[in-house]
């Protein structure tokens, strides 16, 4: 009897867009494992039937996208403490055991992108301004504290959604308003932006930037384009900019790690198939 071929994939409805299997199917490729990468379309009303079915298929985990994020939550055995603080789940491993574990991984690949971009980012040189309240916002928010990060300026077009993590994550958070955004960048030493403002077909990033220091760490989540109009601005400033694609290979490594048994190296081949190079 030969021993199953490890199967992983990426849920979510749609999933045709996730960059996800090119991803995983080269790190498959380049490290000789016999294994498989599979994009799901999986409907909320069948996420749970899939949750049970897909372990007793020869699936070892998977990675999980909008809109399954917060339901995998309340269907997993196990959540890690990141992943309840952050109230959403983008990796899920199928244990031997049969329980299944809920983990996010979001906050790890926006710090070690942020390490590998600006080696010399240093969490306690002053206060992080944060923009946006998003899922995407409590994953940084969340690793921006664990790292050291002594004040965090949080500003959202909705204030109450802003209000909300400050009444979570505590008196570390300062709220602003969205129309003291630029304000709220004067001064800080790490700046990012977690909205979609910026990104192709969606509304530019208009946030003014005279505040900015040039000592300043920018990045932005947003990958496409791979240079957003506040890397532009911010590099042009002298600041030390890294941009969101690095946080997108690197969140995808804890989960190969855990399916497959070898950590993922996130180099220039990995960000070359991703960008379709």
């Amino acid at each position: 009897m030969t021993d199953r071929i490890p199967l992983a994939g990426v849920i979510g409805s749609p999933v045709a867009h996730s960059k996800s299997p090119a991803l995983h199917g080269h790190w498959l490729k380049r490290y000789g494992i016999a294994g498989y990468y599979i994009p799901m379309d999986v409907s909320r009303d069948d996420l749970r039937d899939a949750l049970a079915t897909l372990p007793r298929m020869g699936f070892v985990g998977l990675n999980v996208t909008i809109p399954h994020k917060e339901a995998v939550l309340g269907l997993a055995d196990l959540v890690s403490d990141r992943a309840a603080l952050i109230g959403a789940a983008n990796t899920l491993i199928f244990r031997a055991d049969g329980k299944v574990h809920a983990d996010n991984t979001d906050g790890v690949g926006f710090t070690d992108n942020l390490r590998q971009g600006a080696p010399g980012w240093d969490p306690a040189a002053g206060p992080a301004a944060v923009l946006g309240a998003g899922g995407a916002a409590r994953a940084v928010v969340s690793a921006l504290a664990e790292q050291g990060v002594r004040e965090i300026r949080l500003s959202n077009r909705t204030r109450a959604r802003a209000e909300a993590l400050r009444a979570e994550f505590g008196p570390k958070i300062v709220v602003y308003d969205w129309v003291q955004a630029g304000n709220m960048i004067e001064g800080a030493a790490t700046v990012v932006n977690t909205t979609s403002l910026g990104m192709v077909g969606k509304p530019e990033f208009r946030v003014p930037l005279d505040g900015l220091s040039p000592d300043a760490v920018v990045t932005d989540i947003v990958y496409a384009p791979l240079e957003t109009t506040l890397l532009k601005e911010a590099r042009a400033r002298g600041c030390v900019t890294v941009d969101g694609l690095g946080m997108l290979l690197h969140q995808a490594a804890p989960g190969f790690e855990r399916w497959f048994g070898i950590r993922p190296e996130v180099d220039e081949a990995a960000r070359a198939v991703v960008l379709g190079e």
